[in-house]
């Protein structure tokens, strides 16, 4: 495998723009928010490859993404969604269609 087919974790998800930065990617990785293939990291420097399954819980929401490629630099947001796939829909903490109260 050569150094293009891998990334680093931290700058892999700033890439594909799930945070402004890459010192925020670290801390989220440090925190325990982020796992690789259901292995739980702490490290901004573990190294990621196509096909890998990220399970991320960011600002409230659980996400499961398989990543698809390997960003060469931070793009517009249609080059960073083609990074990966939503391997499960976000959950939505609004409440459905037909609940809730009304008046």
């Amino acid at each position: 495998m050569t150094a293009s087919d891998e990334q680093r974790l931290d700058k892999w998800l700033w890439h594909a723009r799930f945070v402004k930065s890459r010192s925020l990617a670290a801390k989220l990785i440090e925190e325990g928010c982020i796992r690789v293939n259901r292995q739980r990291v702490v490290k901004a420097a573990t190294c990621i490859k196509c096909g890998d399954v990220l399970t991320a819980s960011l600002f409230g929401d659980v996400r499961v993404i398989e990543i698809r490629g390997i960003g060469e630099r931070r793009g517009p947001p249609e080059e960073a969604a083609a990074l990966y796939c939503e391997r499960l829909a976000p959950l939505s903490s609004t409440p459905a269609d037909g609940e809730g109260g009304e008046a």
